[in-house]
């Protein structure tokens, strides 16, 4: 196959500008035009079909150890890609394979071997391979079914629910026999998560008393909360727990651009009344079992049983504002950005 590339040396790169202090704005984002790069021995060019943004993305902007790699100053960014390899060096994929992996936000990236995976969707669009299907779709998949654990007849409440883990998450629950309450920001989202099969939901945006909102949303308590958001919404949740319930603490996107750790109120005692079990877990501890959470998922998928939606932000030079607006909620289901056609 001949490179569609051939005479076009130019790269477009996002780089960190600075670190943050609060909410990120544009100016914490360089946008640079770099040479394309040539690939070394034992790795491939890879062009970007599609990258993913997801908010933990927003702990890698500060310096200090966490769960994920932080991103150096003036050093590209990096994130889920789905790309189409250009030109392979000894690797043992070929130009023209889809593959996915944790490159950096660029038109083009010179990957080793490893750190690529062919793209495996079946019929369902590439861009799956980042949501569904891949690292929001397996967070779900394992925070519900080996963490959070929901039973028939429990009642599971579900924060950011209309997002991309949250989605999956309201849906795996009704697939195992609870009744599902999920909270979002807008009637929109609302609307979609009762099409999804959601009993009930809150619009938080519209609400200024969660304590009530959830009394009449789930009236008998809460048996399983899976937690995205964290701050006063887990503070009223916890408040409705039952005995034995069990909290998965996935996010907290709440808590992601404070300057100072709120001390909130202060809710351990109440898991004493209620036995209640608080874990919080990485999608990375199940990497042994990728494969078979993808293959459930995709027949999941394909047999109509689960339902995925995405936000498409189109143009890699829109990649920053794709991955702001999802501290304002601007996302339904999984954001993603096209960087190039098929």
């Amino acid at each position: 196959m001949s490179d569609p590339t051939d005479g076009a040396e130019d790269n477009r790169v996002w780089t960190l500008a600075r670190r943050p202090t609060g909410t990120p704005t544009m100016d914490c984002f360089d946008f640079e035009t770099r040479p394309r790069p040539d690939p070394g021995a034992g790795e491939a060019l890879v062009r970007t079909r599609y990258l993913s943004v997801d908010p933990y993305m927003r702990g890698r902007m500060r310096a200090g150890e966490s769960y994920a790699e932080p991103w150096d100053v003036g050093a590209p960014l990096e994130g889920g890609v789905v790309g189409e390899v250009i030109a392979s060096n000894g690797t043992s994929f070929e130009p023209g394979e889809l593959v996915v992996g944790n490159l950096q936000w660029a038109d083009y990236v010179a990957a080793p071997d490893h750190a690529l995976t062919r793209v495996d969707v079946g019929d369902l669009p590439a861009s799956t391979a980042l949501g569904v299907l891949g690292m929001p779709g397996r967070t779900a998949y394992f925070g519900t079914r080996e963490v959070a654990e929901p039973r028939p007849g429990d009642t599971v409440v579900v924060s950011a629910a209309a997002g991309a883990v949250g989605s999956v998450v309201g849906q795996l629950a009704k697939m195992a026999g609870a009744y599902v309450v999920g909270i979002a920001g807008t009637d929109e989202k609302t609307a979609w998560l009762r099409e999804l099969g959601f009993d009930a939901t809150i619009n938080y945006r519209s609400r200024d008393d969660y304590d009530a909102a959830l009394a009449g949303a789930a009236p008998g308590g809460v048996d399983v909360y899976f937690d995205n958001v964290g701050g006063p919404i887990t503070d009223a949740v916890f408040e409705h727990l039952n005995v034995d319930a069990r909290v998965a603490v996935c996010g907290q996107i709440a808590l992601y651009n404070a300057t100072e750790r709120p001390t909130g109120p202060r809710k351990l005692g109440s898991l004493i009344a209620t036995r209640a079990r608080v874990e919080g877990f990485l999608v990375s501890d199940f990497s042994a079992r990728y494969e078979t959470a993808t293959a459930d998922l995709r027949r999941w998928v394909e047999h109509g049983d689960l339902e995925c939606r995405e936000t498409v932000t189109e143009g890699l030079e829109n990649a920053p504002e794709a991955f702001l607006g999802l501290f304002e909620g601007d996302n339904v289901g999984k954001q993603v950005v096209r960087v190039a056609d098929a």
